[in-house]
């Protein structure tokens, strides 16, 4: 039992994520864009305090961040926080769900991208076959199967976004000085605040009701708890197990696209399925992976020490 508690874990958590997309697709109907990630992170900040207040923590780093690392938490909330979710959600409502949660395959991809070409990151062979995969399953992604032909302005705004998150992911590897869940409360707090503030300058009006409450519990349990019980599996079962089985949310949103919100499955999107898994698995099984998890924000930077990688690690 013992064993399998890590893997319950990332499922669960990989769950409760991938969730996340279908439900934010019902949610964008009714409240702007900009306000629903606004309530989403601000969401994720009360699952994340809840769990922090309940003496949930990831490692035993301290609260306080240096002041040389302000900077990169700025970066952070900007891509992360602000600009990533907001282009993620108005994408959202121009594609269907089913593609919108493929598509968070990319994540990874722009993250390996990043870090190679800012960061100086060895990248392998099986990334770019995954490159070419993944890209091939953008373009079936962005073709409309209801007549329209090729509809490229939704995937462009969700593609962004997963730029963004990469370099939200690069950034954050930077903070060293604060324990990972703690970097989330930050950043989920002054993106809901921010985010809120501009629908508000916006002119976006938001009752009291019960797409609000949605939004925020949505928020909360994919986003907040999500990353906690993924931080959790981390410290049990090790980065690449856990990486590995969280890779299935983009999966488990696509599916429960299709169960909640009653979405037909085209000609292009089950091959755009098939290529993204592979893709996927290749950047699972590349000796070079990153694994992340978003909403809070959880990064696992796994690598071999060869003459490109030559340090220790912190033991705390």
């Amino acid at each position: 039992m013992q064993a399998i508690r890590p893997l319950l874990f990332v499922l669960a958590s990989a769950v409760l994520f991938g969730l996340s997309v279908p439900l934010a697709k019902v949610l964008v109907a009714d409240v702007p864009p900009v306000s629903l990630a606004g309530l989403l992170y601000f969401g994720a900040f009360l699952g994340l305090s809840v769990l922090g207040f309940a003496g949930v923590r990831s490692t035993g780093k301290k609260i306080v961040l240096d002041k040389k690392e302000m900077p990169w938490l700025a970066l952070v909330v900007l891509f992360g926080g602000v600009l990533g979710p907001v282009f993620l959600m108005v994408g959202l409502s121009q594609v269907s769900g089913f593609a919108a949660s493929l598509f968070l395959n990319l994540e990874g991809m722009a993250t390996a991208l990043v870090a190679s070409a800012i960061f100086r990151e060895f990248t392998g062979r099986r990334f770019w076959v995954a490159l070419c995969c993944m890209t091939v399953a953008g373009l079936l992604l962005s073709w409309s199967s209801g007549g329209s032909g090729f509809s490229p302005v939704g995937p462009i705004f969700i593609v962004l976004a997963m730029v963004f998150w990469g370099l939200d992911n690069n950034f954050t590897r930077k903070i060293t000085s604060m324990e990972p869940v703690t970097i989330a409360r930050v950043k989920c707090f002054f993106a809901g605040v921010i985010n809120l503030g501009i629908g508000f300058l916006l002119g976006a009006k938001l009752a009291l009701g019960s797409s609000l409450l949605f939004a925020v519990v949505v928020g909360t349990f994919s986003y907040g708890i999500s990353l906690v019980v993924c931080v959790r599996a981390l410290r049990a079962g090790g980065a690449g197990r856990t990486g590995a089985f969280f890779s299935v949310a983009p999966f488990v949103g696509a599916v429960s696209s299709v169960l909640i919100l009653k979405e037909s499955v085209g000609w292009n999107l089950l091959p755009a399925f098939v290529l993204m898994a592979a893709g996927a698995w290749l950047i699972i099984n590349e000796k070079h992976a990153h694994w992340h998890h978003h909403g809070g924000m959880y990064h696992a930077h796994e690598h071999l020490h060869d003459d490109k990688h030559q340090h220790g690690h912190p033991t705390g």
